[in-house]
C-alpha cells in the first residue's frame, strides 16, 4: 500500500461523483454537498480547487488509484489561526488504514504550508472509525457538542478533535 495526495484533476470528476453518490459517504458529509452529486458538481468543485494556492484539497491515492479526498477550510476573523479538516474514503477502501496515513500526510502539509496554529476536525457521533483515525494522528478530543448537528433530520452529537502546532 502506497498512499499519496495530489491536487484534484478534471479527469477525476466522474469518479468523484460516483463516490459521493454513495449514501454511506454522504451521511458523513456536510449538507452543503449536494445529493445526488452530479459530474457537473464535481467539475465545479475541482475547477474551484485548481485556482487555490497553496492547494487546500487533495485526492487521496492508493497505488495511484483515486480512493478518497482530504482538505481544509480556512477560517476567518478571530478564528484565522485555525483550519477545519475534512476527509473521506470511498466505501470499497474502508478499514485498510488509508485514512490514517492520509490524515498524517495532510496534517504535516497544513502545518508546513499555512500560517495557522490549530487543525480542527468535526466528526458525527456515529463515525467512530474517523475518530480513531484522528486519535492515531495525535489529535485530541476537545469537546462534544451535544445534539449540535442536524443530519438526515436527526439531532446528533458533534465530536470536535484538535491538533495544535508545537512550537
Amino acid at each position: 500500500m502506497y498512499i499519496s495526495l495530489r491536487p484534484w484533476e478534471i479527469e477525476d470528476a466522474a469518479l468523484l461523483a460516483e463516490y459521493f453518490n454513495n449514501i454511506n459517504i454522504w451521511n458523513n458529509l456536510r449538507d452543503y454537498i449536494p445529493h445526488p452529486y452530479s459530474e457537473e458538481d464535481a467539475v465545479r468543485f475541482i475547477e474551484g480547487q485548481i485556482a487555490l494556492s497553496p492547494t487546500q484539497n487533495f485526492a487521496i491515492l492508493n497505488e495511484g488509484v483515486l480512493v478518497g479526498g482530504i482538505g481544509i477550510i480556512l477560517q476567518e476573523d478571530v478564528y484565522r489561526m485555525n483550519v477545519e479538516l475534512g476527509y473521506w474514503i470511498a466505501e470499497p477502501f474502508w478499514a485498510q488504514g488509508i485514512a490514517t496515513i492520509a490524515v498524517g500526510l495532510m496534517t504535516d502539509y497544513v502545518f508546513d504550508s499555512f500560517a495557522i496554529n490549530r487543525i480542527v476536525a468535526e466528526v458525527f457521533d456515529y463515525n467512530k472509525s474517523s475518530m480513531r483515525v484522528l486519535e492515531k494522528n495525535g489529535y485530541h478530543l476537545e469537546t462534544v457538542r451535544r445534539k449540535g448537528i442536524l443530519k438526515n433530520d436527526l439531532l446528533r452529537d458533534d465530536f470536535v478533535w484538535v491538533k495544535q502546532k508545537i512550537y
